[in-house]
């Protein structure tokens, strides 16, 4: 693969202990994970509550830190063929579609960080790993609804029909909704809630066939170019997915004062068209020819939260991944990303530390909490800057956005900001915990050596 360029052996990492991993969920994080561990030897097998697993959902970004790790699992090369390299992303307003700077990626942001940046259909994403992950020879077991894991927090779930399943460690990839986190919260005696942003995202696919009688918008469907629209109150992104017959959008504005956060969570649901029109009526031309081939009845809204962080990602032998540790807000594009990231720790640390699972989810948990809750924070810097209203604040912005075009200052929009790409995209989070794995293993054996003595000693 071109674009991938690494001298990580596999095969030089290899376990002690092979071990009974339970994978609860089958989304992103959960194949990866699975996929991980069976090229260690493990035997994951992976619990997914429904009957069929779906292509569905928009697009999302394939970052350097996770195809990274996409590479060393095997798995990157049958991505590729699914995913746009985006060359560019240019930062633009609202108003008038000038043009105020431009983030060059691809190729080179593949040469400085030995892997590509692309974007790619969250469906094909899931598919294509499902697919790898079962000639792999993974066990996925599908209509299989795992409502908790054991009260003492050992490596055995009990399923909706009451059986239950034992390993050697449980890895909750549950999702933004997860029950095992919960189960965890509550045995901390945290409050398990979310707080909304006050934003909400319309999600839309606009087909080429659509298109066809206007030739800016296939011109824009034909370019690997991602669009940012910076507005007051809201931003838009958007980009070609599926080899550039499908145009993806992804439109952040106010949340209607409707929803209903009684429980304490949001949730995507059918949008209004009327509405989405309404609110960008005084976007920039193109946008709303973008946004008139969308039919009414394909908008779907999806209202924003951010999440608390948790007091601990594990308990005993159970441990949380993905968005059922630290669901990200779209601003930073890292929520798959990120979710890989703990994949690749985990076999990392599985294979440094199987014969003592216990403290290898603990150096998991060190190493991924803070830049895991990092990445979560800077979600609403990010969110301020891109939606500010016309005025002073914004011209200052606009203008730091074209200085950091010319390799001056930094950029308030951070997902193109020099810097912090060296820090999301260049962090390679397995090689780190290689490395460093005497120091992390110090910093958790006091912790670790001490409860080990309560239980013995009680």
């Amino acid at each position: 693969m071109q674009y991938y360029k690494d001298d990580w052996d596999p095969s030089s990492h290899k376990p002690e202990k092979k071990l009974k991993v339970i994978i609860v969920g089958a989304g992103i994080a959960g194949l990866t994970t699975a996929i991980g561990l069976k090229q260690s030897g493990h035997t994951p097998i992976i619990l997914e509550q429904v009957k069929e697993i779906a292509e569905v959902g928009a697009g999302i970004q394939l970052a350097p830190n996770n195809t990274r790790i996409l590479g060393r699992f095997g798995c990157l090369p049958q991505l590729m063929e699914k995913t746009n390299l985006l060359e560019r992303n240019s930062l633009r307003r609202w108003k008038d579609n000038d043009e105020l700077g431009t983030a060059p990626l691809m190729p080179g942001v593949a040469e400085l960080y030995k892997a590509p940046l692309g974007v790619i259909h969250r469906g094909d994403l899931q598919v294509t790993l499902l697919k790898f992950a079962q000639e792999q020879g993974c066990d996925i077991r599908t209509d299989s609804k795992v409502v908790k894991c054991d009260d003492n927090f050992e490596a055995r779930v009990q399923l909706k029909d009451g059986s239950w399943i034992e390993g050697d460690l449980v890895v909750a990839a549950d999702g933004i909704k997860s029950d095992l986190r919960r189960q965890i919260a509550a045995f901390h005696k945290h409050r398990d809630h979310s707080t909304p942003t006050g934003d909400a995202a319309y999600r839309i696919l606009i087909e080429k066939e659509r298109m066809e009688h206007d030739p800016e918008a296939l011109e824009l469907l034909s370019q690997d170019v991602g669009m940012r629209w910076m507005g007051p109150g809201g931003h838009i992104m958007a980009y070609p997915i599926k080899n550039n017959t499908v145009y993806n959008m992804v439109l952040l504005h106010p949340e209607h004062h409707d929803v209903d956060h009684e429980e304490g969570e949001s949730w995507t649901r059918k949008g209004s068209k009327k509405e989405m029109m309404e609110f960008y009526k005084e976007w920039n031309p193109t946008v709303q020819r973008l946004l008139s081939y969308v039919h009414a009845d394909e908008v779907m809204e999806w209202t924003l939260n951010s999440h608390r962080p948790l007091p601990a990602w594990h308990e005993n032998k159970v441990v949380l991944i993905g968005d059922a540790c630290h669901p990200m807000l779209p601003y930073v594009a890292q929520g798959a990303a990120q979710a890989i990231e703990d994949a690749g720790v985990l076999q990392t640390v599985l294979n440094k530390s199987s014969t003592d699972v216990t403290l290898a989810i603990q150096v998991y948990e060190q190493v991924r909490k803070a830049r895991g809750e990092a990445v979560q924070a800077s979600a609403s810097e990010v969110r301020k800057a891109l939606h500010l209203p016309d005025g002073p604040q914004q011209q200052e912005r606009d203008e730091k956005i074209r200085e950091a075009g010319k390799g001056r200052g930094t950029n308030p929009d951070l997902w193109a900001d020099r810097e912090t790409q060296r820090w999301l995209w260049g962090t390679d989070i397995m090689n780190e915990t290689l490395v460093k794995w005497p120091e992390w293993k110090a910093r958790v054996s006091g912790t670790h050596e001490a409860a080990l003595n309560a239980v013995i000693y009680t």
